[in-house]
Formats: C-alpha cells, sequence, structure tokens
C-alpha cells in the first residue's frame, strides 16, 4: 500500500473488479479511455488475469479514500519498458462519476504514481498520450509538471470526427530535482 494524505493506492482485488468495469464502462469516461467499447464481466476478468496477475508490464492500483477505504478510482503504469525505463501512465477518479476531480485526489494518486515510478522501480520516464478535448487531464497533467512531447494528429475517432492526441512526459530527473 501506497499512502498520501487523503487516499491510498492499493493492489486491485478481484472483489474491485466490478465497479471498475461500471467505470470503464461508463460513457462519459470512455470517451477518454482506449476503448471503445463496453466490457464484459469476462474481459474485465481476462483483464485482472492477464493483465493484473501475469503481466510484468501492467502494475496497477486501486485509489482508496484513506477515510473509509472505499475505492475512488484506478489508476498504474501500463505498456512498461523496462529496457528503456518508461511507461504510460493511467488515471481516473470514478467515484461520483468525476473522471478527473477538482479536489486533489486525482493531483495525489498522480504524485504517488509518479513516486513510486521513479523512486521504487526507478524509471527515467512516465508519459501518456490523452485526446486534445481532455481538457481536465490536460490541465491536471500540466499542473503537475509534465511536458509536451508532441501530437499524434488525427489519431483518435470519436463523435464523427478526427482528435488529435497529445503526448506528454514527465522524467526522472524532472521529477527529482522539484
Amino acid at each position: 500500500m501506497i499512502v498520501g494524505n487523503k487516499i491510498s493506492l492499493n493492489a486491485v482485488e478481484r472483489k474491485d473488479l466490478e465497479q471498475l468495469r461500471n467505470w470503464r464502462n461508463n460513457i462519459n469516461f470512455r470517451k477518454y479511455f482506449r476503448e471503445f467499447k463496453e466490457i464484459s464481466d469476462y474481459e474485465q476478468e481476462k483483464w485482472f488475469d492477464d493483465k493484473i496477475k501475469k503481466d510484468d508490464k501492467t502494475i496497477m492500483f486501486s485509489i482508496r479514500d484513506l477515510k473509509n477505504n472505499v475505492l475512488i478510482g484506478c489508476c498504474g503504469l501500463v505498456y512498461i519498458n523496462w529496457k528503456d525505463r518508461h511507461a504510460d501512465l493511467s488515471l481516473y477518479i470514478g467515484k461520483n462519476d468525476l473522471y478527473i476531480d477538482d479536489n486533489g485526489l486525482a493531483e495525489e494518486s498522480c504524485k504517488l504514481l509518479l513516486d513510486y515510478a521513479f523512486s521504487d522501480i526507478g524509471l527515467n520516464k512516465v508519459w501518456t498520450e490523452i485526446y486534445e478535448f481532455d481538457q481536465k487531464k490536460y490541465n491536471l497533467f500540466e499542473k503537475i509538471g509534465f511536458s509536451q512531447d508532441g501530437i499524434l494528429r488525427q489519431n483518435y475517432w470519436f463523435e464523427g470526427k478526427w482528435w488529435n492526441s497529445i503526448i506528454l512526459s514527465f522524467l526522472n530527473k524532472d521529477y527529482t530535482n522539484k
């Protein structure tokens, strides 16, 4: 368990899967994710068995409220490249359909995850891909100190039009110098 001021990051448990699947299937969230269709119970179980339990390129955490241990979201590092020491950051707050909240839960989750990535497992870079209409997540990552690396033009089809993907990253050297 990784403990912050308001939240903790914990191993994803089988008991979390139904709630995580419901959040991932939320139509207001799904537009921000790489998934383009609803996830079945079977697919969620397969994700847990194949990625969470067996894949060394995926480290996911449940985000829990420290006051009552209630599941409020999910975050992690995916597509971990152990040779080149980088990973893609995944994050959302599902509680109250927030996605990215204004109360610091997503920010604290992200900071704890960066600390884990750089201090505990020795990554050099954490990167993420967001879609250009995802202003909440862009603002969050900018506030934390991510830099924009580039734009993948017309990379995502949504609501009848093409959207750019924005690639952001945070380097270990920038983290340790903060």
